[in-house]
């Protein structure tokens, strides 16, 4: 078994997952990661695997928020032992039911109208700014945010306070425990006062949704209100602003598959599965961990109780026991799987959501931009550190 340690190294392109990690999928499937502490966890490689851990209730995410103190190193504290993504059923359940008909197809495709609306503003606004213009600020942050912020009931103008706050909470492995700790207090007191104000205003949003649940049928408590606000926030904007931007890098990497989905939008909406499965958007090598909660053996490996197990999305999106030629992007192909959203009781709760925006933020820039392109080379971008996103400071675009 590969003698790695954790945290892993990072990829020496944005643009295929890392070559350690595809050697394990093409010879082990599963290794075991060693921290700094001592602590050993096993990385899940092949489609099929990460997966069955996806999905498989033998992989608690809950029994991973609950070691947060004692393994550290490999990520277990992100956002909060209280958050839906921390939650195992029936508590999980109990929460996803509150806000799932907010997210199903139906609601988003009655959306979608206003979603265009918005991009084309955007792209209105960004036709008067002198050139190169940074679409992180000016298009592909303030797209999602202001469907969320108008989906949820927060005010957009409050943008720039919770998206620093938001930063902070998506700190990967080794983040400053008094950093996380001090965004995700100010943040539950945003949303605290938010609560209060939505209370004495109510509107037809699901922030004011969720408190008549909290007030009328008594179905979640005050703090679980707050958290459950603040995680559909979070999520429901950070990645999908850097997908569009790591969008936008990836198709410069493959101009052929680029120029053939500008040439014909009819292709956007399998592209972006397509782009789902080959963006490299994580800045980490593994998503979010779980621990075994009985022996569990996965392609002839042994996973004892209690192991911490780190699923390789990235790399798996790439198996190719699950897709011919992975390592080409299609943006014509045809029946693409991947596990960018998830699997099982943790698939991304606003999935749909996000795929409707990217669709829309596609079309919009390559049918009214059609000569839009990135203005630096990649050497010269600029990530933020230790997220668990790849998260672009600027991204300058010329049309």
């Amino acid at each position: 078994m590969a003698n790695l340690s954790y945290p892993l190294p990072n990829a020496p392109t944005l643009y295929a997952p890392l070559p350690e990690l595809s050697d394990i999928q093409r010879d082990q499937a599963v290794a075991q990661v060693e921290a700094a502490d001592g602590s050993v966890a096993y990385v899940v490689t092949r489609y099929q695997d990460v997966r069955t851990v996806l999905v498989d209730p033998r992989f608690s995410r809950a029994e991973a928020a609950k070691l947060q103190d004692g393994a550290a190193e490999f990520g277990l504290g992100d956002l909060s032992s209280e958050s839906i993504v921390a939650m195992d059923p029936p508590e999980h359940t109990r929460l996803r039911r509150l806000v799932a008909r907010a997210f199903t197809a139906r609601r988003v495709e009655e959306l979608r109208p206003r979603a265009a609306a918005i991009v084309d503003r955007l792209i209105d606004e960004l036709e008067t700014r002198r050139r190169p213009v940074d679409l992180v600020e000016h298009f592909s942050l303030a797209l999602p945010v202001q469907v969320i912020c108008e989906l949820l009931g927060v005010p957009a103008g409050d943008r720039d306070r919770f998206h620093g706050w938001s930063d902070a909470l998506m700190s990967g492995p080794g983040a400053d425990p008094r950093v996380t700790g001090a965004a995700l207090r100010a943040m539950g007191e945003y949303f605290g006062g938010l609560v209060h104000a939505k209370r004495a205003q109510p509107a037809d949003d699901l922030m004011t949704a969720l408190i008549a649940a909290r007030d009328e049928q008594d179905k979640l408590t005050e703090k679980e209100l707050v958290t459950l606000s603040l995680g559909i926030l979070i999520g429901g904007h950070e990645t999908t602003a850097n997908q569009i931007n790591m969008i936008l890098l990836t198709l410069r990497r493959f101009p052929e598959e680029d120029e053939r989905l500008r040439a014909d939008p009819s292709l956007i909406p399998g592209a972006v599965e397509e782009l789902m499965r080959f963006v490299q958007l994580g800045d980490g090598a593994t998503s979010l961990p779980r621990v075994a909660t009985e022996d569990v053996v996965l392609s002839g490996v042994a996973i004892p109780k209690g192991s911490i197990v780190l699923p390789a999305i990235a790399t798996a999106n790439r198996d190719p026991r699950n897709t011919d030629a992975p390592e080409r992007l299609d943006v014509a192909r045809p029946d693409v799987s991947h596990l960018s959203f998830g699997a099982g009781v943790h698939h991304c709760l606003g999935a749909q959501l996000a795929r409707m925006e990217l669709q829309e933020a596609l079309r919009g820039l390559f049918t009214r931009l059609p000569g839009l392109r990135v203005a630096v080379p990649d050497e010269e971008l600029r990530f933020k550190q230790g997220m668990i996103v790849r998260s672009v400071e600027a991204l300058p675009v010329l049309w």
